[in-house]
């Protein structure tokens, strides 16, 4: 049955609904975006500065990159890490101007099994956004989960109060270690999930239920809601609307500016399809794990093991380009 143009009009977009139920996040650099879409947060990566560095419109802001490096002097490698780190800062400060919430900024993805390296460049940013005038309460450390960036996470959290957003998240394993050492929130990926078994079986198209990036999101979240985790669960990575509907009620989603474009022009009804009290009822037993524990669990996902080097290799390999630029 066709919707009236009248009632059309009264329909909140699908994007408003979505709101009504999660936090929603807008997954850019670029500032026209969030103005537009008026999210809660942001959050930004190595590949999203990278592409929007490369905007006209924010060459100053490279540009003061770029004399801040040379500023702090030293040697070529660490001016370019500064300036690096400065311009992610930038970035962060300037989208925080366009929201109520808080940034993500992303540790370099070259630093993924450097626990210390890890620590100690997270607080670099916290200290560079301080100068900045800008509170660690508005930013999320972007840290990938592998074994040695959540153990990095936990330090982190526990000792200096920095928040911390645990990305390159693909297994079950990830999710679980995250939860226990106390992290702030978690980006589970769902597109990137779907691509690798598109790739890798048979089967090419999913409905956005049996999606299994959209099934790995929604055991997550049922598990941190039935244990009491307070860990944010945050959907990320995805490719279609579909699954952006699917995980409705999950505690944040990040989410392009082509899709929230789309989800702003759809007028369908949306209603949770994720909730605490139906996470509670689920039939989920405990587990701890610790390192080795870890490491079998993770090593036994073929999907995760192959998706969460990759990531790294890719982040790093922008992070390689980011500095080529600045250089």
């Amino acid at each position: 049955m066709s919707v009236s143009p009248v009632k059309r009009q009264k329909m909140e977009s699908a994007l408003d609904q979505l709101k009504h139920y999660t936090t929603v996040v807008a997954d850019t650099g670029d500032f026209n975006a969030i103005d537009e879409y008026k999210p809660l947060d942001a959050t930004t990566n190595p590949s999203l500065i990278l592409a929007a560095a490369q905007m006209p419109a924010y060459q100053t802001l490279v540009d003061d990159a770029v004399a801040y490096g040379k500023k702090l002097g030293g040697s070529e490698e660490e001016q370019i890490k500064n300036a690096s780190d400065k311009l992610f800062v930038l970035f962060g400060a300037e989208i925080l101007k366009r929201i109520p919430g808080r940034v993500s900024t992303e540790v370099d993805a070259r630093l993924s099994f450097d626990k210390e390296g890890m620590i100690q460049r997270a607080r670099r940013l916290i200290d560079l956004y301080k100068e900045a005038g800008v509170g660690k309460d508005r930013i999320l450390i972007k840290l990938s989960s592998t074994w040695e960036g959540i153990q990095a996470g936990k330090v982190l959290e526990a000792e200096y109060g920095i928040h911390c957003n645990m990305t390159l998240l693909f297994s079950f394993a990830q999710a679980v270690a995250c939860a226990e050492a106390g992290v702030t929130l978690i980006s589970p990926f769902v597109g990137r999930i779907l691509d690798w078994y598109v790739a890798n079986g048979d089967k090419k198209t999913y409905e956005p239920s049996e999606d299994p990036g959209v099934k790995s999101v929604t055991k997550i979240y049922n598990y941190y809601k039935k244990f009491g985790y307070k860990t944010i669960v945050m959907g990320a990575s995805f490719r279609n609307t579909g699954e952006i509907k699917a995980l409705t009620g999950c505690d944040y989603l990040t989410i392009s500016p082509k899709l929230l474009a789309e989800l702003s022009k759809e007028h369908v009804k949306l209603t949770p399809t994720l909730s605490v009290k139906e996470a509670q009822a689920c039939d989920l037993e405990k587990i701890h794990l610790d390192e080795k524990a870890f490491r079998w669990h993770h090593n036994e996902d073929q999907m995760a093991v192959e998706k969460l080097s990759d990531g790294i290799r890719k982040f790093a390999a922008d992070a390689v380009k980011l500095d080529r630029m600045l250089k």
